[in-house]
């Protein structure tokens, strides 16, 4: 789930050891000893996702896992048919955070290769309770939430007719996991590799980072080329995420070393680490000022704040993260005392400073 927000000159001073190749989905390039590399196929604008093969010399770790799409089904078997013994089984699958993407084909392969589902408790609750959206009509509470955000009618129609659509992009969950969280220790391709856990983008997003190697598995809470996607959402109206994110990333740039070897979600690994980070938590100050400056100029309710934030017009189908991500800088400067809101006498909120 990418943001808006990312700007080419945000990549300037970043290295890219393997440049623009990357592999084929069924196909591995090893990036650290005992890791490799492999990309399944996405039906969005971005069109794969990394994903991790790890040798335990036992047995075999994948991190995250595509969606249950035919094509990434045809991939793991391929992959996993050449590596998967009974002396050498997939033993476990480790998943950083509940997005489609990362999370679809968990529940798939934890079934066919009686593999452990690792996770941290709120990713795997979260995803739990998302799934169990599927077949329910649309909540009020989302309605009402989507009112106060300015939609038309148009796009509230359509949220009541795509709602519970998450589901369908997860495979059944497994029942029981194993719960990852904050400064836990796993072995992995022989190398201790400490859990740093997220927030902003996920509920509790975890990262893995070997300091033996200096390779860290970032999965969307560090990528190089676009700034994940930092939303509010229905169901916690007054939250703060873009609080959570920036503090996420002030705690990476203490965590993980200058030079550590990032293997991301999307686009291709790379080192300069503190230099995105800095670039990630500068960007949105720099949306924050903008924003400001908009509200200076007079109330504005959410759409009227998408070309200031993300410097173009946002299509149908981008309304849903836009207005996420717009909300998630509003509520920011509320929870700052900056701004303060108003109903319009059509029900959508006005956004004024304080």
């Amino acid at each position: 789930m990418d943001g808006f927000l990312s700007e080419p000159t945000q990549y300037k001073g970043l290295t890219f050891p393997h440049g623009t190749r990357a592999p084929e989905p069924g196909e591995t390039i090893e990036v650290a000893p005992g890791v490799e590399w492999t990309r399944m196929p996405l039906p969005f604008s971005l069109k794969f996702i990394n994903v991790w093969i790890i040798d335990d010399g036992d047995g075999w770790t994948i991190v995250d896992t595509g969606m249950p799409l035919p094509d990434t089904k045809d991939a793991w078997r391929k992959l996993l048919g050449e590596r998967v013994t009974a002396d050498k089984p997939l033993k476990r699958v480790i998943i950083t955070h509940m997005h489609p993407d990362h999370i679809g084909a968990a529940g798939w392969l934890c079934y066919k290769y009686d593999a452990e589902l690792w996770i941290s408790r709120l990713e795997y609750t979260t995803c739990r309770m998302l799934v169990a959206d599927t077949g329910r009509d649309a909540p009020k509470a989302g309605i009402d939430f989507y009112v106060r955000a300015g939609w038309p009618q148009k796009a509230i129609d359509n949220y009541v007719s795509r709602f519970g659509g998450f589901g369908r992009g997860v495979s059944q969950m497994p029942d029981a996991f194993r719960r990852l969280e904050e400064g836990d220790t796993v072995r992995l391709a022989g190398q201790d590799w400490r859990v740093i856990t997220g927030n902003g983008h996920s509920p509790e997003h975890v990262c893995l980072f070997s300091p033996a190697l200096n390779v860290a598995i970032t999965g969307d809470q560090l990528l190089p080329r676009i700034s994940s996607n930092v939303s509010v959402h229905p169901t916690e109206p007054a939250a703060n995420p873009l609080d959570d994110w920036i503090r996420s990333c002030e705690k990476l740039l203490r965590e993980l070393p200058e030079d550590c070897f990032i293997l991301p979600a999307h686009n291709e690994p790379f080192t300069g680490a503190h230099i995105r980070l800095r670039n990630l938590i500068a960007g949105h100050e720099t949306s924050l000022t903008r924003l400001r400056q908009k509200l200076e100029k007079g109330p504005a309710k959410v759409p009227e704040t998408f070309v200031t934030l993300f410097g173009r017009a946002i299509k149908d189908d981008e309304m849903g993260s836009a207005t996420g991500e717009a909300l998630a800088h509003l509520n920011y400067l509320i929870h700052r005392g900056e701004v303060k809101t108003r109903p319009d006498t059509d029900g959508a909120l006005l956004y004024s400073l304080a």
